[in-house]
């Protein structure tokens, strides 16, 4: 059985006639750089998410960059956040020279523990930076109130998580600033790099829209030190088509989920969506035992599976500098070790999903 694990070039025919169709329209204009779709491509994201900002950029890494920028997070600011996400999230704390300070993560959600987020404040904090993790949001109610009461600004870190919701609203309207990526594959996704920043504060909309284009306040003129940070107008013009369909693939993805919790969540420790929250489900990861003999045992059987992610980002190599350790943050580090996700896309069959739940229920009988 053939099985993909994201499925882009089945999405594509699907929606080929509409995307093929606002391509060309930008070849025909040749306007590539903030070209009109770009403009109306935001004015849909504000719509689609209710902020009352949508500021699109090159990708979800400058997007948390610019969220920082517009902040002016200065060098030795500490940002507080998870060691258990994609390193963007903490590598861009480091880029702007400030100081990521990791909190463990819950066991059932793996998003950040805001219970544990107050005891490490000091003087020198400026914001918490929470990670929406494979398509969930985390505990904001918690996390807003901690911020609230300390005087800290909340950048959420939504590059998989488009379209998620946190007590009806999308989390792209939660924080002081919200970001997300339309890498490829996340739910959506472009045809190159690209991401979003989304903020209800007029000011700081008002500095990411000249940061993206150098720090212009007008052509050649330059208020801020900027970035090269805008979204290519074909790549707005490819999520343009595609967030019309994006309702019902959001619909469709969670149908696929269910089918995996419905089939699974007796034999395996399956995810856990809090009541108040819906996911995205940007990946579906469950935790296993002998990860590597699954894993082999899946791929020869035709199931592609990825792991997210194999080390907590306090043991990287690159963050050594922080001097934390083996044994910190024990619920991430065993993670780490368990985690592995399956093949999660809105165009997974039941038949397939029928066959990789099968698959793994027999891997286990033994």
């Amino acid at each position: 059985m053939n099985i993909d694990f994201a499925n882009l070039q089945l999405q594509y025919q699907k929606y080929k006639v509409d995307i093929d169709a606002n391509i060309r329209a930008v070849l025909n204009k040749s306007n590539y750089i903030m070209g009109e779709e770009v403009h109306e491509f935001e004015r849909a994201l504000e719509g689609f998410t209710g902020a009352k900002h949508a500021i699109t950029c090159s990708s979800g890494t400058d997007a948390l960059l610019l969220a920082m920028m517009a902040m002016d997070i200065q060098p030795d600011d500490e940002i507080i956040t998870t060691p258990f996400t994609f390193i963007a999230t903490a590598e861009a704390i480091a880029l702007m020279k400030a100081k990521p300070v990791f909190v463990d993560i819950e066991s059932d959600t793996f998003n950040i523990d805001a219970n544990l987020i107050e005891a490490v404040i000091t003087d020198k904090t400026k914001a918490i930076m929470p990670v929406s993790l494979y398509g969930q949001p985390a505990d904001m109610d918690t996390i807003q109130a901690i911020a609230d009461k300390h005087n800290l600004k909340v950048i959420i870190d939504g590059a998989q998580s488009f379209g998620s919701t946190y007590n009806g609203k999308t989390d792209s309207n939660l924080g002081d600033i919200s970001t997300t990526s339309f890498f490829p594959a996340k739910p959506l996704g472009c045809y190159g790099d690209g991401g979003a920043v989304f903020t209800n504060n007029d000011e700081y909309a008002k500095i990411i829209k000249m940061m993206r284009v150098h720090g212009q306040n007008k052509r050649y003129h330059h208020k801020y030190i900027g970035m090269g940070g805008r979204l290519d107008t074909i790549q707005a013009a490819v999520l343009l088509a595609k967030l019309s369909h994006y309702p019902q693939e959001l619909a469709e993805r969670q149908q696929v989920a269910q089918r995996y919790t419905d089939a699974l969540s007796d034999r395996l420790q399956t995810p856990v969506i809090r009541l108040n929250r819906s996911s995205t489900w940007a990946q579906y990861t469950i935790r296993v035992n002998n990860r590597d003999t699954l894993q082999a045992k899946l791929k020869d059987n035709g199931i592609p599976t990825a792991v997210h992610y194999p080390m907590s980002l306090h043991l990287q190599e690159c963050f050594q500098y922080l001097n934390y350790k083996q044994g910190d943050f024990p619920i991430s580090e065993k993670s780490s070790q368990e985690v592995v996700s399956l093949p999660m896309n809105a165009f997974l069959e039941i038949k397939k999903v029928k066959y990789i739940t099968n698959q793994l229920i027999g891997y286990y009988k033994k």
